[in-house]
């Protein structure tokens, strides 16, 4: 007895101690619980004075008070969890936190004869239709932000490079042209305000067949350039007696010029060195061009792919995969990695199949990007202006008496008898030329640039294939002792998962794909004809295999040519040995690894060695 009150005074104390802290024990219940001790305390008095209690009544007292406790806690513990497993509380949270919709939708309590028509299940739901409806809307707007947010990471790396390419370009075309005016301007400043226009119009020209805005011809401006540069060299260098001879004021000073300008070609004052640097430029900018607008076509191309509007059954997929573990109160529960794969293939099936072409295409880019700073060295051609004009003076300088007598006898205008004017025969040092000329620091930043995209762009080869995966990956699929396979809980996602392809996801379990979206047939064709294009007008480019199948997207890389690849735990034969991209051309060697030597070769090398020691010890021989 002694026990029984000292735990009634213990219980008292603790309900005190609940009712200043605030909990949440109800009155009723309490009363409930004292009037049943109060009922066992009475039972006990009778017995006790029935004498029908023995001597260790006391320890007995102590297991039946125990199993009144246990009793009572456990009624209490099932009316609470009856009451929250009748209780959309979770759901009406989440609803709110991801913004679906207004939350008088939610019901409080599960209802059985609610009409659904994607979640449908034959216990009770925390769902309406209201709640589908505005579970088809979130599940839109959440999964196309997804979507465009990847979608918008590639198209920066694109749209970001082709406005860096553009500006490395025309910033050495800048600098090209205040190389250049700085020759005439310290060599021969006599002719700088007459041949300042001409350099300005070769520039123009050159800037705008780069940018794609003028279809003029670069070798018909470089010869346009060495036209109007001739009459001035021959009038103010080799015959600077005649310097006054051409121009407007002077007499037959405009058929003497014209005559020189037309006959340039004829006459050949300038060596090999126009046609030479007509040639370099030529293959520079034509592979600057092309890259730069093979860039623009990138980022129409992004563009275009950023309309993606999922279909009326992926949006119903997608409520399933999203939100209907919700009706039945599974609030964190999440996607089978499977089920978010099938269902992301098969509302992207028309965007996987880019593949094939976006690869060949990531391909193109890659190589014109090694082409312009390799081969067809834009830069170098750029800054070799200056070195070809005054090598091509200096030739004119040097015959300049045989085409003093070709012009007397061709425009009919006898020479100066005065000396040749002096240009100068040894360039300065590279260091001294370009430390005082704006935009020096601009070289070298072309390879900057090459190995930069070609570090970034090549993530992106397999990009439309690889898109569902990385829109499952973290949030949406999670491989966990159990998870959401659109009808249920399970351990794992047992259904086929599709391959990736229009014609692969005909059999998805979990979208109906009816064909391929005609945006997306029209952007791969004109994708494809612009890979062909670029290969018509450089060879080679673009055309290397890529070794995977089309349209699986299961890989993310390329096999090397020596080394054999694995997916899935299967090993894959790497392919034979291909021909160098650019085979026709003499652009750009692809080569991986340095080719074998052949035997003689090696011979003949070990020969030169053998007679160059032979010689040395012969040489030496006397000292010894």
């Amino acid at each position: 007895w002694t026990y029984i009150l000292r735990e009634r005074q213990r219980e008292r104390e603790r309900e005190r101690e609940r009712e200043r802290e605030g909990g949440c024990w109800k009155r009723e219940r309490i009363s409930e619980w004292f009037h049943m001790q109060n009922e066992f305390s009475d039972t006990l008095g009778e017995r006790e004075a029935a004498a029908e209690l023995p001597l260790l009544s006391v320890w007995e007292g102590r297991a039946l008070y125990r199993r009144w406790i246990i009793a009572v806690l456990a009624v209490e513990l099932a009316t609470l969890s009856d009451a929250r497993a009748h209780s959309c509380h979770e759901v009406k949270t989440a609803f709110q936190v991801r913004n679906i919709g207004q939350l008088k939708w939610v019901p409080e309590t599960p209802a059985t004869d609610v009409d659904l028509s994607l979640c449908k299940h034959s216990g009770p739901s925390c769902c309406t239709r209201r709640m589908e409806d505005s579970y088809r809307a979130a599940v839109l707007r959440d999964t196309t932000y997804n979507i465009r947010l990847y979608i918008d990471e590639l198209k920066n790396v694109i749209s970001g490079h082709e406005r860096s390419f553009q500006d490395a370009f025309l910033s050495l075309i800048t600098f090209s042209q205040s190389h250049l005016t700085s020759l005439f301007e310290k060599m021969a400043p006599s002719i700088l305000s007459s041949i300042s226009p001409h350099i300005d119009c070769l520039f123009n020209d050159l800037s705008r067949f780069l940018r794609g805005t003028s279809n003029v011809s670069v070798e018909a401006a470089v010869h346009c350039f060495y036209d109007s540069l001739f009459p001035l060299v021959h009038t103010h260098i080799l015959n600077p007696g005649l310097a006054g001879s051409v121009g407007v004021d002077a007499p037959d000073g405009n058929q003497l010029g014209d005559c020189l300008r037309m006959t340039r070609q004829d006459i050949n004052p300038f060596g090999p060195h126009p046609k030479q640097m007509a040639k370099e430029l030529a293959e520079a900018l034509r592979a600057g061009r092309v890259l730069s607008l093979a860039l623009t076509v990138g980022t129409e191309v992004t563009e275009v792919t950023e309309t993606l509007e999922l279909t009326k059954e992926c949006t119903r997929a997608l409520v399933r995969m999203h939100y209907c573990s919700h009706c039945r109160g599974l609030t964190l529960i999440r996607a089978c990695s499977g089920f978010c794969v099938n269902v992301m293939r098969g509302c992207l099936a028309s965007l996987a199949e880019l593949h094939q072409t976006w690869r060949r295409y990531v391909t193109v880019l890659e190589d014109l990007s090694h082409l312009v700073t390799g081969a067809h060295n834009l830069e170098l051609a750029l800054l070799g202006i200056r070195g070809r004009v005054q090598d091509a003076v200096l030739h004119a300088q040097l015959h300049g008496p045989r085409i003093t007598a070709t012009v007397d006898k061709v425009c009919g205008h006898s020479s100066d008898s005065s000396s040749v004017g002096m240009f100068p025969q040894a360039p300065d040092s590279p260091v001294n030329i370009t430390r005082d000329i704006p935009g020096a620091e601009k070289i070298g930043l072309l390879a900057h640039l090459h190995r930069n995209f070609t570090f970034y762009i090549s993530r992106y080869k397999s990009f439309f294939a690889l898109l569902p995966e990385t829109l499952c990956e973290g949030e949406l699929g999670v491989d966990e002792l159990s998870c959401w396979s659109g009808d249920d809980v399970v351990k794992s996602y047992s259904t086929r998962v599709v391959a990736n392809g229009v014609q692969a996801q005909r059999q998805n379990p979990e979208v109906r794909v009816r064909g391929f979206d005609p945006v997306f047939m029209d952007l791969k064709n004109r994708l494809e004809i612009f890979n062909m294009e670029v290969h018509e007008v450089m060879p080679g480019v673009g055309h290397r295999e890529t070794w995977d199948e089309p349209g699986s997207g299961e890989s993310s890389g390329e096999c090397d040519d020596e080394d054999g690849c694995e997916a899935s735990g299967d090993f894959v034969a790497s392919p034979p040995q291909k021909v160098n991209v650019l085979k026709n051309t003499e652009k750009v060697k692809y080569q991986a690894s340095p080719s074998k030597p052949s035997s003689n070769a090696i011979t003949n090398r070990s020969l030169a060695r053998f007679t160059i020691i032979f010689l040395t010890l012969g040489l030496q021989w006397p000292f010894i």
